[in-house]
């Protein structure tokens, strides 16, 4: 094991604990008067549960997939893709609703979202797909599609939940990847071609379906300019006290714990809205270096990335870091009126059994695929010897 930690991106590593020490605390101080008065629990509920989560993922990570090579995925993207298009129809039968989607499998102790799970499996997939096209040297564009086929069918089914928050990811994660592949770059015109062909007669059949595809709820959510001019509709309630801890905080905020918003005033301050809470409790400038210290995780995952040396690796690490950065992007620019806010959380500081296992999950991977690239370039320099 010592091996494999000397080989693992140290950087990354240390700000991804710090990240998570930072969203342990963060949901604990956010979460501690809701857990009460909202759902009748002990104020530390919410903190136990998010710690024996992250207690899981990393357990998970450094005995399991610190040490399971990557050309081990080859085995299982298949079922993966199987058992989770299996688990997202099986959702309508036996699924919880929450927040008005049919998007949970109800455990008792946790529930369990297969959407979240749909994103790293779709990359996992993607990796493998790609790579055996590459190895196979493959020439015929069209078999690219199939990943995209995968995201299709799963992104359908997360609508129907609906939940358009984690499709809307979900295609962006698997479309961005998508145009990452050498091949694809290459070709781009003639897919994109193709891409809006297939999204027109999408919205064709949409149009003359029949079926409302939104509810009045998520029209709604596109309403979401000048929220405090909406203060007491839904539509601008929750931004706007949003905008009102991040004022409050000012540069240095009114303390670890000491924020009034978290006083139901943000009903999901725990969860989408950790943000503004850690805003208003540690002020502007530790909110700067939040952001900061997510640019310096998405570099060192870029960098990954782009050391590797097969394609599958790549992949992965691309897929990751386009995932990080679609979910940070949506929930800044959610709660911060710029964009139509959609419920998504931000990674390793939001509140979230299935978002967080996931999210460390996929950093995990990214840290095998830089033991890799470090066990193939001390290879390359004994066989240079």
């Amino acid at each position: 094991m010592r091996k494999l930690l000397a080989k693992v991106d140290i950087p990354l590593l240390l700000v991804m604990l710090i990240f998570i020490v930072l969203g342990l605390v963060m949901i604990y101080s956010a979460s501690s008067v809701s857990s009460v008065v909202r759902y009748g629990y002990a104020p530390y509920h919410f903190f136990i549960r998010q710690a024996l989560f992250v207690s899981v993922a990393l357990f998970v990570g450094f005995t399991l997939i610190l040490r399971l090579p990557t050309r081990t995925y080859k085995a299982l993207s298949w079922p993966l893709i199987i058992i989770i298009i299996l688990s997202l129809v099986l959702l309508f039968i036996k699924g919880k609703v929450t927040n008005h989607a049919q998007s949970w499998f109800d455990f008792g102790f946790f529930s369990l979202q297969p959407s979240e799970f749909a994103k790293s499996i779709l990359i996992i997939f993607s990796a493998v797909f790609y790579d055996n096209l590459y190895i196979k040297k493959v020439k015929n564009i069209y078999t690219y599609l199939m990943p995209l086929g995968m995201c299709a069918i799963i992104t359908g089914l997360v609508i129907m939940q609906p939940d358009l928050g984690s499709a809307a990811i979900i295609c962006g994660i698997v479309f961005l990847t998508f145009i990452s592949i050498p091949l694809v770059k290459n070709q781009l015109l003639k897919f994109l071609k193709i891409l809006a062909v297939a999204f027109l007669l999408i919205v064709v059949l949409v149009i003359y379906s029949g079926n409302d595809i939104l509810n009045s709820m998520q029209i709604d959510r596109f309403t979401f300019q000048n929220p405090c001019s909406r203060y007491t509709e839904t539509t601008g309630y929750q931004v706007c006290n949003g905008f009102i801890a991040i004022n409050n905080g000012g540069l240095f905020g009114v303390g670890l714990g000491n924020s009034t918003q978290k006083y139901l005033y943000l009903p999901e301050s725990h969860t989408d809205f950790i943000f503004p809470i850690i805003v208003e409790e540690l002020g502007l400038l530790v909110g700067i270096l939040v952001i900061f210290g997510y640019m310096f995780m998405l570099y060192r995952i870029l960098k990954i990335a782009k050391n590797s040396e097969n394609l599958r690796c790549s992949v992965l690490a691309y897929g990751t870091f386009w995932f990080l950065t679609l979910h940070i992007l949506v929930n800044l620019l959610g709660i911060l009126a710029l964009i139509p806010l959609t419920g998504v959380p931000l990674p390793l500081l939001s509140y979230g059994g299935s978002f967080t296992v996931n999210i460390i999950g996929m950093l995990f991977i990214v840290q095998r695929v830089s033991i890799e690239n470090k066990i193939n370039k001390t290879k390359r320099e004994i066989k240079a010897l």
